[in-house]
């Protein structure tokens, strides 16, 4: 049991004595290239229940926001109408 405590008690001062062996890793963050983003503004619609309730279940199907929904939606929407209107 002494022999313990003396293996133990000496643990301490080997560790504050010799510095680490290993080297520490250094991080660098990778620069990244930010999108000009464009203005927005709100937009607030009231909507039937169940069509909310259809776009929640996609958006957690495909991992979107509602946001993206509404926005692909009506980009959707309005291309579909210039084209006819042409």
């Amino acid at each position: 049991m002494t022999d313990y405590k003396n293996k133990l008690g000496g643990l301490a001062d080997k560790l504050k004595k010799n510095a680490p062996k290993m080297p520490i890793q250094e991080v660098h963050p990778i620069r990244q290239t930010i999108a000009p983003k464009e203005n927005e503004a709100q937009l607030n619609v009231w909507i039937p229940k169940s069509l909310l309730k259809r776009m929640k279940s996609y958006g957690v199907e495909h991992d979107t926001s509602l946001k993206d929904i509404s926005i692909d939606a009506l980009k959707f929407f309005l291309d579909a109408k210039l084209k006819q209107s042409t």
